[in-house]
């Protein structure tokens, strides 16, 4: 539950405007004569709108059109106009990968007469040719300069219908009859009588004095200036000199007030208010005492993620702060894996297989050029012999991304060795997963003779759905599959898998010249097996909950880690730490319990694989799932429907 309340100065009176329980009221402005206020309304399951208050009447009218979201309402600085940002520009994007939509930068501003005698700025004007002398043609009206008693007064009825759209994506201002926006990274001025545009430059407009004189505005991500309002491109020749804004900390104190900070934001935000039947008063007054003996910043944030971790619920994480991080220099290592040879030179045992188109797949013993051969051995580093190195990868030190000269020979000898230039990587873990992907692809290739495809799915942010798309759609001539969620580190987008996962064949389409094809597209309809583990974690548990809750398919491994109350972006701390605060737990459909949080999600089939088999290569997990799919087949083969006779229609 959210309030938007003001307060008198004077009077410290406090004025409720606004209470709701659907999301939060992220923006608000005062009209000029600070008789309105102008807020952005979230509703649960429908569109944002936008409202205007009265303080007067107490009054509120909803001001944007229903039908689209909206946000962001401000007014000009005369009281003619009011402008808002509003999602109404509909120009889907197809997918490459299946026939879907998605609809992306619909925000566009529009601007509204307050009241139905103003002149819409965009009125259709008479084209005829003005007769030199004659008086009788009225001259445009000027744009009023803003005055001290204005009083500002709108016409409801119709102002949805008076807006007009405005080629931006945001809006900053209306000032003096020009409206200041932003489009594609920059700043405009839009001169509302002469219907002309003035980019400004890449300018962001960080904040605008109350008599719309001047601005603060900030060069991308660079300096701070504060300028006229501007008629023209901004040259912004001066900026404010933060060099010597500096202060002394009493790190004990604010310590302190963050240890308090992260007390009261559990307080406040945590999704059940009664704190998981903790008294959460005398929890602060268990932790507090250890604070005043803390020294280091790390400590403190051991202390406050003790305190938190006595509401026993997941996501729950303290971070950061204001603390000295050591450089960290990354070593050069080259995608392989290498061994001292007797000789005292080093030998390539394995090189790790990649991707060298893609620079996070790039194994540089692999690319082209470089010719290296598993049994070759590395003679010189930068034409410095490995036999005088204790280790080559002392060699290797702070060479990540640089280019290094390596001496390759077939035989541990300093002739005949052949010189190439490789560019050492820093990190080989992705190549060590493409390796284990590819080879549970092939394992699960062989034994089900090419019918059954193998998906790993590594978390639910964008890099696990890459992952999915990547090996769902070629795939999807198998006739079943098997989605691995083992070590999933969770996200947020498994909703979109399921919703891929579920679809159904409703028919076929038959085309003259080629084979028939399902609708609705992208679709696996063979058996479906979904492996998981201790380690699928958050949005990892929350997939084989649905999975199974929709009766996809047979689950096989271990109870999943059982941490779904969800977070959201942290609110910061003094110091720049971040809390993460279990804001969103799930409960069943049914509504009779909260789902999953402090225990996991238990699989069909419970199998536990033995850690010196599986270094050894034999995963158990894995073959059960590949004999419970082999079996399903003889019954379900997944594969689609024939062409019937084609009808005869001369009868």
């Amino acid at each position: 539950m959210q309030r938007l309340r003001y307060v008198e100065i004077d009077s410290k009176k406090i004025t409720e405007v606004e209470q709701i329980i659907d999301g939060e009221i992220r923006g608000f402005n005062w009209s000029p004569d600070n008789r309105w206020i102008t807020y952005n309304l979230p509703r649960g399951n429908t569109t944002n709108v936008v409202i205007i208050y009265n303080i007067e009447s107490k009054e509120k009218q909803i001001v944007s059109d229903e039908w689209f979201d909206a946000s962001n309402g401000f007014f000009s600085d005369d009281g003619k106009y009011f402008l808002y940002t509003s999602a109404r520009n509909f120009s889907p994007t197809y997918s490459n990968t299946e026939w879907n939509h998605a609809y992306t930068n619909m925000n566009k501003l529009y601007i509204t007469t307050l009241k139905k005698s103003t002149p819409s700025p965009f009125m259709y004007e008479n084209d005829e040719v003005t007769i030199k002398g004659d008086s009788s043609t009225a001259k445009k009206e000027q744009p009023a300069a803003a005055k001290k008693d204005l009083k500002i007064e709108i016409d409801f009825d119709g102002i949805q219908g008076r807006a007009y759209e405005l080629n931006a994506t945001s809006g900053v201002a209306c000032i003096g009859g020009n409206v200041f926006y932003i489009r594609g990274g920059n700043l405009y001025l839009y001169d509302l009588q002469k219907k002309k545009e003035t980019d400004l430059g890449n300018y962001n407009v960080v904040s605008i004095t109350p008599d719309y004189k001047k601005f603060l505005v900030r060069a991308g991500r660079g300096d701070y200036s504060v300028i006229d309002v501007p008629k023209g491109r901004i040259s912004a020749d001066e900026s404010v000199n933060m060099s010597n804004v500096k202060t002394i900390v009493n790190l004990h104190a604010e310590w302190n007030q963050i240890f308090n900070e992260c007390w009261r934001q559990m307080r406040d935000f945590f999704y059940d208010p009664n704190m998981h039947g903790v008294d959460w008063v005398k929890i602060r007054e268990k932790y507090q005492p250890l604070v005043q003996h803390v020294n280091n910043r790390n400590d403190l944030n051991y202390i406050i993620g003790e305190m938190i971790g006595e509401l026993n619920c997941g996501h729950a994480y303290i971070s950061g702060g204001d603390k000295q991080e050591p450089q960290r220099i990354s070593t050069g290592l080259l995608g392989a894996e290498i061994s001292r040879d007797a000789s005292g030179y080093y030998r390539i045992e394995k090189i790790l297989a990649g991707r060298n188109w893609s620079e996070k797949l790039r194994s540089p013993l692999s690319e082209a050029g470089v010719d290296a051969n598993s049994g070759d051995f590395i003679t010189h580093v930068n034409g410095k012999s490995t036999k005088d190195i204790n280790d080559i990868y002392a060699a290797l030190y702070d060479k990540a991304g640089k280019q290094v000269e390596l001496t390759l020979n077939s035989k541990p000898s300093e002739t005949n060795g052949r010189k190439v230039i490789v560019k050492p990587i820093s990190d080989e873990s992705s190549l060590y997963y493409f390796e284990w992907v590819q080879g549970n692809i092939d394992k699960v290739n062989k034994a089900t003779n090419g019918k059954v495809g193998y998906i790993h799915i590594p978390d639910m942010s964008a890099e696990g759905l890459n992952e999915f798309v990547k090996y769902y759609y070629p795939q999807l001539n198998k006739n079943a599959l098997i989605i691995d969620d083992r070590g999933n580190g969770g996200g947020n987008v498994s909703p979109m898998i399921i919703e891929r996962l579920r679809r159904e064949l409703s028919m076929m389409s038959a085309p003259r010249n080629g084979r028939p094809s399902p609708k609705p597209d992208g679709l696996m309809i063979g058996p479906k097996i979904l492996l998981l583990d201790k380690y699928s974690a958050s949005d990892g548990d929350l997939f084989p909950y649905q999975f199974k809750f929709y009766k996809l398919g047979k689950t096989v491994g271990e109870r999943s880690w059982g941490g779904v109350v969800g977070i959201r972006g942290a609110l910061p701390l003094i110091d720049g730490g971040t809390l993460n605060r279990p804001e969103f737990a799930h409960f069943d459909a049914e509504g009779k319990q909260f789902v999953i949080e402090g225990y996991g999600v238990d699989p069909d089939y419970v199998i536990v694989n033995d850690p010196a088999k599986e270094y050894a290569g034999i995963d158990e997990q894995l073959d059960k799932a590949i004999e419970l799919i082999l079996e399903e087949l003889k019954t379900n083969p997944g594969t689609y429907p024939e062409r019937p006779p084609f009808p005869d229609k001369s009868k």
